[in-house]
């Protein structure tokens, strides 16, 4: 079975004006409760502050837990901060948190949110509040959990705020590939940054992805990975300038899973981007994701990822 990570939280009302896709997040659970007994689940605590301010900047998490985040970080994170998105700030890097323990336990577990690597020190960004990817990895490594973490990003958007909240950190390496003309315009310095050209596709990406990331794997040697599974890099995303077809982000997954688990690393997954005007249509890839990793990881039986896997 598949350890998911999902609150009511998670669900929150959308914001006036905002294009963030609201509804993605309970689809993707409506579509995992279909897998039946395929999916375990689990419900995560909110971040405790004190975790949210090893990371980010005390005065903007006060902001945001006090509902009174000013507009222009507002206008940098694309919506408003209401009571429903400060509760969902808070509970999806507990999420993140999370599911890299179940997947210590259990080689793979999934976060049906997350992904957030935008997030700066003192101001959200890009659709993203707080950074649950490096809040998760600073306090796995301040609480003695793993001596190495790497956070692994394959949204087709630079990890620009993930690269800049752990740089420096010797037990923390980052690694993004994504459309090198894409947001962000200004780009951090990860551990490893892979820019790729528009149009990349399937068979390219793969390559490059096999090429650039193993040798990192190889001497960083991390003891738990954190995977962003943006599912953007998609051809028809409406915020991606990549073109892999669905049988190739699967084909992304299956190896990312493979991997790993050859190595005996654990790792876990946050949902990522993900953007169209068909919100169902968007949620099926990111269920795919899940889907695949967890086959690929743990040996689910899951027949239309490993038949996916297979045409990939």
């Amino acid at each position: 079975m598949i350890p998911v990570v999902h609150h009511p939280d998670y669900v929150a009302p959308a914001p006036a004006g905002s294009a963030y896709l609201w509804n993605k997040n309970g689809l993707v659970r409506d579509l995992l409760l279909a897998a039946g007994s395929r999916i375990t689940w689990h419900e995560p605590d909110p971040m405790p502050q004190s975790w949210l301010e090893a990371v980010h900047d005390p005065d903007y998490v006060a902001e945001v837990r006090e509902v009174r985040v000013p507009q222009h970080k507002t206008r940098r994170i694309g919506f408003p901060v209401t009571e429903a998105v400060a509760r969902r700030a808070e509970r999806v890097p507990g999420g993140t948190f999370l599911a890299a323990r179940l997947a210590q336990r259990h080689g793979y577990a999934g976060n049906s949110a997350g992904g957030s690597h935008h997030a700066l020190a003192e101001t959200g960004a890009g659709f993203c509040i707080f950074n649950d990817l490096a809040v998760a990895a600073v306090r796995l490594v301040e609480e003695g959990h793993a001596r190495r973490v790497l956070i692994v990003d394959c949204d087709v958007h630079q990890g620009d705020g993930t690269a800049a909240l752990t740089a420096g950190r010797p037990d923390i390496a980052t690694y993004s590939i994504h459309a090198e003309k894409n947001f962000p315009v200004r780009k951090a310095r990860s551990t490893v940054d892979v820019g790729l050209p528009d149009g990349t596709g399937d068979a390219e990406y793969l390559d490059i992805l096999a090429g650039t990331l193993l040798p990192l794997l190889a001497s960083f040697d991390p003891e738990i990975v954190l995977y962003q599974a943006g599912v953007d890099p998609y051809a028809g995303d409406r915020l991606g300038r990549l073109a892999l077809s669905e049988a190739g982000l699967v084909a992304r997954d299956h190896w990312m899973a493979e991997t790993l688990r050859r190595r005996s690393v654990p790792f876990a997954s946050a949902l990522g981007g993900g953007y169209g005007a068909d919100a169902l249509e968007v949620a099926e890839r990111h269920v795919a994701s899940i889907l695949t990793l967890g086959a690929a990881a743990l040996g689910a039986c899951n027949r239309s990822a490993q038949g996916a896997s297979d045409r990939a």
